[in-house]
């Protein structure tokens, strides 16, 4: 069974959902805090009161001369308070009149001692009113008395039921505030994006110029503008490099092609010697195996690029590769009476295959510049972070204004005087160094001719 995808919630619904809820959970609490310290306060009040009021009443009880003045004096009672006294076999002696319909002595608690603390009244309901019971027992003159009253807390209750709708109105109030001020600062703050997504909607292969100016964005979004403009950079460099390298490829290939078809249709114009056909073979020969040399070196810078691109690095004597690739060349240089040395001592950490074609690559190089007579010297030097295998030659230098490129795929300082070269050899190098984590770099001599040095890292 197929499973619909969970369409994930957007930023802007995400915060405003909890920019809300944080609102309403802090309003709830300071509301319900307030709430409540002034509910406590109003009863604590009302308490003391009633306290007051048991005070007064057994004060009076015990300076009255008999029942009967105390019974006058409390027959005018305000509707607040409901008093009655009982005797000690529960008979009630006096009583606001009316109590007895509402606040019958059985519902009173059980009657405290006069030596002890005032206590918690009993709230107790009647009807839509709600009272606060005490209850006390007094000895005056050998007999004991039971004080029983009442507190109609009605307007209090009612004083905390529209204190609580006046809050839940101030809550709700409250919540739809924070929503739309959410939603506010949500968009504004989101609005970059928005701006973001314009200037990536309209990059395309003609319009890489577009940048995003991160001076303008909050803080929290500024490396995100930095990187999303490097990025573009990076992208219209390469994009570049590539239209530049397809022309380069189209015209390195063009010649060769343009050679072996020229050879093949001056060879099929006449009937020709088996010698004639011969030479034509050889020069078509020749232009092939040039053709295939740019397609195996765009293949190796391929490969070199890739992700997954796997070296097999160890260890091995510096000295006695270079010595290698030195002899190889050896001949060549004693036809044109170039003196090729080596010297220095030293391990480096590298693919050897690798190794041999990018040094290869720089002494053939070198050689091709190098005039008769001339000298070209590999020297090797290693430190405890890297080793450095250099090529000096006393050739014609290089313009400053092409040492920038000479590491770039078909640059060539100097076409005319290399017309065999496709531009690789130096590209090859620079990819093959990367790929061992190292660098390679050229500079002119001050005493003439250039020196590239390639720099492998250790283990």
């Amino acid at each position: 069974m197929s499973s619909k995808p969970n369409n994930p919630r957007s930023i802007a619904s995400q915060l405003v959902l909890l920019f809300t809820l944080a609102a309403a959970l802090l309003l709830s609490c300071s509301l319900g805090v307030f709430y409540w310290m002034v509910v406590r306060h109003a009863v604590e009040e009302d308490n003391a009161v009633l306290a007051d009021k048991v005070a007064a009443i057994r004060a009076d009880l015990k300076q009255s001369a008999g029942l009967a003045n105390l019974t006058n004096r409390r027959s005018g009672e305000p509707a607040s308070y409901w008093v009655r006294i009982l005797d000690s076999s529960g008979r009630v002696m006096t009583e606001t009149p009316g109590m007895d319909a509402s606040l019958p002595p059985n519902v009173f608690p059980a009657a405290l001692r006069s030596t002890s603390t005032f206590a918690s009244p009993k709230n107790y309901r009647a009807g839509d009113r709600l009272f606060s019971l005490v209850a006390n027992s007094e000895h005056v003159g050998g007999q004991s008395y039971t004080i029983q009253i009442a507190q109609d807390r009605s307007a209090d209750e009612n004083f905390r039921r529209q204190f609580r709708l006046l809050f839940a109105t101030v809550l709700a109030f409250g919540v739809l505030a924070a929503v739309l001020i959410a939603i506010s600062v949500t968009r504004r703050a989101l609005r970059p994006l928005a701006q973001m997504t314009s200037s990536v909607e309209r990059v395309g292969p003609t319009h890489f110029s577009e940048r995003v100016p991160p001076a303008q964005w909050p803080n929290e979004l500024r490396p995100l503008a930095i990187a999303f403009d490097d990025m573009l950079d990076r992208l219209e460099d390469s994009f570049t490099r590539l239209s530049q390298f397809s022309a380069d490829l189209a015209h390195e290939l063009r010649t060769p092609l343009a050679n072996i078809l020229g050879e093949a249709q001056v060879g099929l114009t006449r009937q020709r010697s088996a010698e004639e056909y011969r030479e034509t073979i050889e020069s078509v020969a020749a232009e092939c195996e040039r053709l295939s040399g740019i397609v195996d070196n765009l293949l190796f810078l391929a490969r070199a690029e890739a992700a997954d691109r796997q070296i097999e690095r160890a260890w091995f004597d510096a000295r006695a590769a270079v010595e290698t690739v030195a002899a190889y060349y050896q001949t060549i240089a004693e036809d044109r009476h170039v003196n090729l040395s080596c010297t220095g001592q030293g391990q480096v950490f590298a693919d050897p295959l690798l190794f041999r074609r990018a040094l290869s690559n720089v002494v053939e190089n070198a050689l091709r510049f190098t005039p008769n007579e001339g000298t070209i010297n590999i020297s090797i030097a290693q430190n405890e972070s890297h080793t450095e295998i250099s090529v000096r030659d006393n050739g014609p230098g290089i313009a400053p204004e092409h040492l920038p490129r000479v590491f770039d795929r078909f640059y060539r300082a100097d076409p005319s005087r290399s017309p065999s070269g496709a531009g690789l050899g130096l590209a090859l190098v620079k990819s093959i160094v990367d790929l061992h984590g190292g660098s390679a770099k050229i500079d002119n001599q001050i005493d003439g001719g250039t020196k590239v040095v390639l720099t492998f890292p250790a283990a």
